[in-house]
Parts: C-alpha cells; structure tokens; sequence
C-alpha cells in the first residue's frame, strides 16, 4: 500500500529508506545502476554496463552482474527492471472519485480498450497520478514471459517490470514533488533519440521519444502539454533528486533513466511506480532492508504515544488551572447572581404594585360599562364585583336581552342568567353572573 501523497516533505525524508537496483534493457547493453536512499541523502553505490546481453549465454552476464551487486554487498536484492519503449503501451486514464480500492475494477473494465493488442493476452499496472488520474503500462504476455524466462536464466532476481514515464514520475516524487506550473526536460535515448519527459496542469504526464532535433523536439512537447512555448527545457537529470553522493562513471546526462529506475525501486511506498509485472513471477527484497523502516517506525510510534501523553498531561494541567480561576471568580458570579435575583424580586414588586393601581381604575370603568348598558326601565339592586367575574340581580321587561348586550361590551364575556323569574306585573328578576373581559 503506497504512503499517501499528502506527506510533507520532512516526513518523506524520514522514512526515505531503501536499496534499489534499477535495470534499463538496452538494443544490446543492460545499464545498471544501484542507488541507496537515506534521510541523509541518496548514494549511488554503483554502475556497470553489461554488453551485448543478447548475443552471450543468460547464465555469463547474470554471473557477471551478480558479482557486480556482491561488491556492493547487494546481492539479496531484486532489481527493477525498465522494459524498452516499444514493448509497453502508456495510457492516462482520468479516473476522478474513485476509491483507490475500485482502481484495478476500474481500469480492468476498459482494458480492451486501452490496447492495440486484441484478443492477445497482456500484463497490465498502474500508477496515481494529480487530479485523480491514474498512468496505466500495458505489454503483451508473451513479452513479459519471455523476459522472465531470460532474467530466470541469468539468475537474476525481478522484482517489477516498469516502463520509463512511470520510474521517472515515481522518482520525482521521493522527495515530496510540488506541484509547479509544469516542465520539460530533455535526455539522449541510448538509441540517440531525444528522450522527453514533461508534466503540466493540463497533462500530469507527457512521456515520448523523438528523432528530431532538441528544439522541435520541445515544441511538440510543450504543445502536448500546453505550456508556454517560451519554457526553457531542463535536463532529466535536473528534476530528479540530486544523488549526495555519484561515482564519476554514472554520467546522469547518459544514464538517467536506469537511475530514476534504481529510485522506484528503492522507495515503493513513497513513489510507486507501475509494475507490469504479474505477481506470481515477482521476487521482493529479503526483509533485511526493511528493519530500518521497522525501526523507524516503531520510533515514531514511540513519539506519537509520547505526544498522545503530553497532550492529555496538558489538558489536565489547563483543566486544574481553569478550575483555580472559576474558584477564584466564584464569589463574585455569586453576587452577581444575588444582584440579579433581587433586581428581579423589584421588578417582580413593581409590577405587582402597576397592577394594584389599575384595580380600581379597571373595576370604576366596568361599574360605569355596567350602568351604561342596563337602561331604564331596567334596573339593579346588588352587584358582586371581583377580580375576574361580574354578578348582579335586578328586574328588566326583558332579562335574556341583557345577555346579549353583556357579551357585545369588550368589559364583559360568558354572560349567564344565574335567576330568571316573570312576575305577575310583567317584568323579570333576574340574576346574572359574566366574566369580566380585557379593558380595551
């Protein structure tokens, strides 16, 4: 599982450790360059040419280059190894929200259509890369079998099969690559073509090789990338990291690519680089590279605990000093809060007072409502007036009209004859109880 790309640097260059050989398959030469890679920096431990691999016996030139890593006392490591050109098709597939785990679904559902190949059998990997895209080398089986079955003879270990634009990207970002405005950088192919690798917003990766002159050769490339055209092309060898330390017979100006192979190789989970080769043919590094980063993370789990206690020491240290100054303030809040109840006991008293002083007001205007509305020849004789209700009796022509004119007056609501007696002369007694209404 690769590290994620969102690692600062700083963190990058902690955990940047590893052993990597990286082979580049030449017309007719293997170039090998084994590169070691520490938070100190990056050493190229070694180089060495071998010629005319196609033309000897397997089992001489893999004698020969393993002497070459028992030197570097690099034998038990497996190599990465870059498939010529022509022998890998690159596409780049935008692939914006998927999870990385539905990448290979992904790619495999539009595989077919990726190919030139048919119905033939391929080998396939991939890469991330910006904006949710992913670098995708695709060879045919019959090639990369048949150059399993050549490193098997020579002997020689294979961990992944990759392809230039993919070791170059990978290489890049070992360090924690930023984003920039974009770039093109040149290099002379073994062939003697021009080797352009670029990067830009419009395309992460632009990977091709030219037998045209270095200025053509960039124009095309910074059409392709859409960038100025007045970009000054870089040196391959100026993207990727500097080694702290290179023997004078690495030219990086001639062999940068099996260099940028040796740096995929050795750092997998901070630049991963596509591998085409099939996992059952694929033979890792022996666990003895990885105890430094065993190490290194077992340390900064370390940290990370100490930081986890620290934090919680501190944040019961700030809860013990916060708890002193409520203590320290308590007091005060306490006759704040006395304060505020006795302003609210005054208040409480006013209003009570406020409605006190309307009493009478209220009960003389619904006295003078209640002669108003009860006419001669209509007449009272008692009335019980309270706080919420109205009951009087008296003698009216008609009492049941005195109902009604009640409930019409905004002073009284709910009236009720209590008493309804017709007398021999003609008039009723009446007693009458209403709800006093809201004074408008």
């Amino acid at each position: 599982m690769p590290l994620p790309a969102s690692l600062t640097k700083d963190v990058r260059k902690l955990l940047a450790f590893g052993f990597g050989i990286g082979v580049e398959i030449g017309a007719t030469d293997l170039e090998v360059v084994a590169a070691r890679v520490r938070p100190t920096g990056i050493h190229v431990v070694g180089r060495s040419t071998i010629a005319n691999y196609a033309t000897r016996p397997a089992a001489e030139w893999g004698a020969e280059y393993s002497r070459f890593l028992k030197a570097l006392g690099a034998a038990h490591l497996s190599a990465t190894v870059l498939l010529p050109r022509r022998e890998v098709i690159v596409r780049q597939m935008p692939l914006p929200g998927v999870a990385a785990k539905d990448v290979d679904s992904a790619i495999r559902f539009q595989l077919d259509s990726l190919h030139p190949y048919g119905d033939e059998e391929v080998c396939w990997g991939w890469s991330p890369l910006t904006f949710g895209s992913v670098l995708v080398g695709i060879s045919r089986q019959s090639v990369v079998n048949r150059y399993v079955q050549l490193f098997n003879e020579a002997g020689i270990a294979v961990s992944s099969f990759t392809f230039s634009a993919a070791a170059v990207h990978a290489a890049i970002r070992l360090n924690g690559h930023s984003e920039g405005a974009g770039f093109v950088a040149l290099s002379r192919a073994a062939g003697g073509a021009v080797e352009v690798y670029g990067e830009s917003a419009a395309r992460p990766v632009f990977c091709a090789e030219f037998d045209l002159a270095p200025q053509r050769a960039t124009t095309l490339a910074l059409a392709e990338l859409r960038l100025p055209p007045e970009t000054v092309p870089l040196q391959l060898e100026q993207v990727l990291p500097k080694p702290a330390v290179n023997p004078v017979a690495n030219d990086l100006s001639r062999n940068a690519l099996p260099y940028a192979t040796a740096l995929a190789g050795a750092c997998p989970r901070l630049a991963p680089s596509a591998n085409v080769l099939p996992a059952e043919f694929r033979r890792f590094n022996s666990r003895a590279v990885f105890i430094p980063t065993i190490a290194l993370a077992v340390l900064l789990v370390l940290v990370a605990g100490g930081m986890l206690v620290y934090s919680r020491y501190a944040e019961r240290q700030y809860l013990h000093q916060l708890q002193a100054a409520i203590a320290k303030l308590q007091p005060q809040a306490s006759r704040a809060a006395a304060l505020d109840r006795q302003t609210e006991s005054l208040r409480a008293r006013t209003r009570l007072l406020e409605q006190y002083r309307g009493m009478t007001r209220n009960d003389l205007d619904a006295l003078n409502e209640l002669t108003r509305l009860v006419e001669p020849p209509s007449w009272v004789n008692n009335i019980e007036l309270t706080r919420d209700t109205l009951r009087f009796g008296g003698e009216a022509p008609q009492a049941t009209r005195l109902v009604n004119i009640l409930d019409a007056s905004p002073f009284f609501k709910n009236s009720n004859p209590v008493q309804d007696v017709r007398t021999p002369a003609g008039v009723d007694q009446f007693l009458i109880e209403a709800k006093r209404g809201v004074r408008p």
